[in-house]
């Protein structure tokens, strides 16, 4: 499966893109404290880089390409439909893969729990140990997305 645009819009939203007053994007520290720039982009960023909005967006799409949506084709055992794998690219985008193949979550959803999965998705809240707000946030719209609802408001 591929992202659709409603898996790529749920990412920007809420990746979010700071940009300068030239409206190019900016390399920022994250709450984790990881350089970043784009659309989450993170490897290879150093303080002072500069992108174009275009190469954000392609940067973004290139990496689910390349990287993100091959982890959840090859993990996840049982059939998705379209948000369900939008929603769990989301999340392996924001989380990272290996926190998906050590998850609860993917135990049950392979063993084919669906329903428990938004509850899963929901308890990776947290940077330092602390709750997120902004994760809260993205994860009940990952959470909706995977049931097939409106996520937009949240």
């Amino acid at each position: 499966m591929h992202t659709s645009d409603e898996g790529f819009c749920i990412i920007k939203k809420f990746e979010g893109l700071p940009v300068n007053d030239d409206g190019q994007a900016v390399a920022y520290k994250c709450p984790a404290g990881v350089w970043t720039i784009g659309y989450g982009h993170t490897k290879d960023v150093k303080e002072g880089d500069v992108w174009s909005k275009e190469k954000a967006e392609f940067m973004l799409w290139q990496e689910l390409e390349d990287e993100y949506e091959h982890y959840v084709n090859s993990l996840v055992k049982v059939p998705l439909n379209q948000s369900q794998f939008d929603a769990l690219v989301s999340w392996v985008y924001n989380l990272g893969p290996a926190n998906l193949k050590s998850s609860t979550l993917l135990k049950v959803l392979n063993e084919g729990k669906y329903e428990e999965v938004p509850n899963q998705m929901r308890r990776w809240n947290k940077v330092n140990k602390q709750v997120n707000e902004g994760l809260v946030r993205r994860r009940n719209a990952e959470s909706l997305l995977f049931e097939g609802k409106e996520w937009g408001k949240v």
